[in-house]
């Protein structure tokens, strides 16, 4: 039971980026493909602790054995003899675990810092040349002959823009771009990509950990855009997307009009917008869950396979 669950981990962790990465993104609800992005990663995870839990403790399955078969194997090495093979492979998986979480931690903890130096630098720059909004002290307005747009996380997110999108921008156009840049502040977008960006850091030998940030960076822009297209209509934003320019934002914010432009005009031109309220969560629930669930899954075929052909043939 425990190799088949670090079999179906390893069956989702190299598949589930293919299928993702297939479907249409100019109809589907970009916040469901992102819960599908973050909790089949979650599941790959639970997958493979379980199969350690499983492989130490294959008859109960408790904290109690689990530290019954640590002390267990411990002491047949002392003794000289070679521990039980399903106890020996959870305490090396166990290891391999232990350093990978280790490793994530490590990288985490180097990138968090990373990134708040960059921001504390750009915020000390912007601050001095621009000016904030005084009906919002989240907007801080730069003088510049090109309209951009952009926005920087953490604790205090920020939105960054020149005056010029009044220049070049209708009222509508302007207020779709700030709020574009508001739903990646209120939707912790920032704070995903850096998730994403760790794991990638961490466990780049796992395809879908190394595909999530790209994939996420598109899915954040095209769940911004429904955000603004639902309160100022999809012309405001489409108009945005093409006058707006992306060069010039640092890599560390999420810009108006820099990830995946064509591909969000097109999904304007569409005109489609996903459900929202309740149909809307209990959709990202459901797939969620099922994306959750897909290591579980492929680990219960693998053990149904292997018993119908275990299974001897009678009645013949």
């Amino acid at each position: 039971m425990g190799l088949s669950l670090l079999a179906g981990a390893g069956m989702a962790g190299w598949l589930v980026p293919g299928r993702l990465c297939a479907l249409d993104l100019r109809r589907r609800d970009p916040v469901l493909l992102i819960a599908c992005w973050l909790l089949s990663m979650l599941g790959v995870a639970l997958a493979a602790v379980a199969c350690v839990v499983m492989l130490l403790t294959p008859t109960h399955g408790s904290v109690g054995t689990l530290f019954a078969a640590v002390d267990s194997c411990w002491t047949a090495i002392q003794h000289g003899s070679p521990p039980a093979a399903e106890v020996f492979g959870g305490l090396l998986g166990m290891a391999v675990l232990g350093a990978l979480a280790l490793r994530l931690v490590m990288v985490g903890a180097r990138g968090i810092r990373r990134r708040a130096r960059v921001r504390r630098e750009h915020l000390e720059t912007l601050w001095f040349a621009g000016r904030p909004d005084g009906a919002s002290p989240t907007i801080l307005w730069l003088v510049h002959d090109r309209p951009l747009a952009f926005s920087l996380g953490g604790k205090r997110g920020v939105i960054v823009a020149t005056d010029a999108l009044a220049r070049h921008l209708d009222r509508d156009g302007v207020a779709a771009v700030l709020e574009h840049e508001r739903a990646h502040l209120t939707g912790r977008h920032h704070q995903l990509i850096a998730l994403a960006d760790a794991l990638r850091a961490a466990l780049p030998f796992l395809p879908l950990v190394r595909q999530a940030p790209d994939a996420l960076r598109e899915l954040v822009e095209l769940a911004a855009d429904v955000v603004a297209t639902r309160k100022y209509g999809a012309p405001a934003v489409r108009a945005a997307l093409v006058g707006v320019s992306g060069c010039g934002a640092p890599t560390s914010g999420l810009a108006m009009a820099r990830d995946a432009v064509d591909l969000r005009l097109a999904r304007l031109d569409g005109g489609a917008l996903p459900p929202a309220g309740l149909r809307r969560v209990m959709a990202c629930g459901a797939a969620g869950v099922t994306a959750a669930a897909l290591p579980f899954v492929a680990s219960a075929v693998a053990l149904l396979s292997i018993a119908i052909v275990d299974c001897p043939l009678t009645g013949i």
